[in-house]
């Protein structure tokens, strides 16, 4: 019967550099041993260790003579994550489009050696009788240098054990008992960058509680650095080149939601501090992504319409002028990066995911319930108030509480259950997106109503059209503030 346990674990020797006597820990297989590569690697950061702050990694890296060697940077965040990999010759000189990218998370500040590591590799392996693969060990000899004040030197052994596809459970029983009984343990880092900065650089990872029970401490800490990690990740993607607009600023407002909904559980100054900023760069990526939407938007209204009632270069007006206007906000964007009011936010982020301004609250289910039944009762009862069509800016207000309800049952959903926060989930996510077409056609309405004034004194021109799709647009905002009310019931 084979072994159902995780076919790979790694393993530390003990302090004494103990290893077990290899032919013994299977004595009926044989026993084979494979001499590996020895590889080199150099880690980059600053003197501050930012880039270690955003759980990013930029190494030159040197993996022995069958790959290229050159730069990699790793940068997490979600579907706005970074890998990138440059082959180069030369371990002095790191690439421009590497600095580029993480001068956001460094702060500007130089990049210098950090941590170097040289690894050497044996392998051993156990096969059966039938020259099947039952398991196999990865001996790796690590030296690592940590540069900082003074250099540190430090050597250890890790071990890498994979089980064969025919390996049985007494057979990884015996294994792990002989690892055991030579001191090794499972490792309790991830990586030997970790291990290596460990005694004199103890880990900044997000700061959550130990212990297995869900608590809002664990559950904001957890969340705030998905949120952060995203928006640090965003900030790649900018100085990239790509386009991460639209998943920052969700990263941007679910953090936002976890603000106000727990907000008795922060600091306040701190707290309304960040949120205030927060506002202010999302407001800058909003005016670009609000063309992005209204482009794709406009033009899909357009297709609809008969021929012979769209009267002039509407098309290409609409979007000429949009992509011009979103070109130059996201010019505001770029600026905006380098500013110092920025580069404030962004250390301010960094500090919040290894040290949120927690205060002492509360810090069981019942806060989280309570806050997540209060959010809960605010975006219904604005739903209800934006049905009856009396306040211009209920859908607006509307939404946003809709928006806070969904994220906080997201956050909630270790404690409420997977299914029941699926289920509430779907509801708000429903809610939120009927009634962000309602912000949708509020804002093309304001659009096509200058396009229709500018196109009716251009020669060659003629507002008819743009007047259309205004009438078409209020029509939308008119059913999505229907449909919002059957929702709230």
């Amino acid at each position: 019967m084979a072994s159902s346990a995780p076919a790979h674990t790694t393993y530390l020797a003990s302090s004494r550099g103990d290893l077990p006597r290899w032919q013994d820990i299977l004595p009926k297989a044989r026993h084979v041993e494979h001499p590996g590569p020895e590889r080199h690697s150099i880690y980059l950061d600053t003197d501050d260790r930012d880039l270690r702050h955003w759980d990013s990694v930029l190494r030159y890296r040197n993996p022995g003579p069958d790959d290229e060697p050159g730069w990699e940077l790793a940068v997490p965040g979600g579907t706005l994550g970074t890998e990138l990999h440059l082959a180069s010759p030369d371990s002095d000189l790191v690439p421009d489009e590497l600095t580029a990218a993480v001068a956001g998370l460094t702060g500007g500040r130089p990049l210098r050696r950090s941590v170097t590591l040289g690894i050497g590799e044996h392998r051993h392996e156990w096969y059966d009788r039938k020259d099947r693969l039952l398991a196999q060990i990865i001996v790796e000899t690590v030296q690592a240098t940590v540069i900082g004040r003074a250099a540190t030197v430090e050597q250890w052994h890790q071990l890498h054990l994979d089980l064969g596809t025919a390996a049985t459970k007494k057979h990884r029983t015996a294994v792990t008992a002989a690892l055991a009984r030579a001191g090794a343990a499972p490792a309790p880092h991830r990586s030997e960058l970790e291990h290596a900065l460990a005694a004199t650089d103890p880990a900044p990872g997000p700061h959550t509680p130990t212990g297995k029970a869900p608590t809002a401490r664990r559950m904001l800490g957890a969340y705030l650095d998905a949120q952060i990690e995203a928006i640090g990740a965003g900030d790649v993607w900018l100085r990239r080149g790509l386009d991460p607009i639209h998943p920052t600023r969700v990263g941007i407002r679910r953090l936002r939601s976890t603000l106000r909904v727990w907000q008795d559980l922060f600091e306040p100054a701190q707290r309304t501090w960040l949120d205030s900023e927060l506002s202010w760069y999302s407001g800058l990526l909003g005016h670009v992504r609000d063309r992005q939407v209204q482009r794709a938007r406009l033009a899909a209204a357009l297709e609809t319409l008969p021929p012979e009632v769209v009267m002039g270069p509407v098309a290409s007006r609409l979007d000429t002028d949009l992509l011009a206007d979103e070109r130059r906000h996201l010019d505001e964007v770029l600026r905006a990066l380098d500013s110092d009011r920025y580069r404030m936010l962004l250390a301010a982020l960094a500090r919040w995911r290894t040290q949120p301004p927690l205060t002492d609250h509360g810090d069981g289910a019942r806060v989280i319930e309570k806050a997540v039944r209060t959010a809960e009762r605010t975006a219904l009862s604005r739903v209800r108030a934006a049905a009856a069509g009396e306040d211009e800016a209920a859908p607006s207000r509307a939404r946003k509480a809709a928006e806070r309800a969904r994220y906080a049952v997201e956050l909630a959903a270790p404690l409420l259950g997977r299914t029941r926060a699926k289920r509430k989930i779907a509801r708000y996510t429903n809610i939120q997106q009927v009634l962000g077409e309602h912000r949708d056609s509020a804002v093309a309405t304001d659009l096509l109503r200058e396009f229709g004034a500018r196109a009716g004194t251009t020669p060659g021109e003629n507002g008819f059209t743009f007047g259309l799709l205004y009438g078409l647009e209020l029509q939308a905002a008119e059913r999505a503030r229907r449909h919002a009310a059957d929702l709230a019931t």
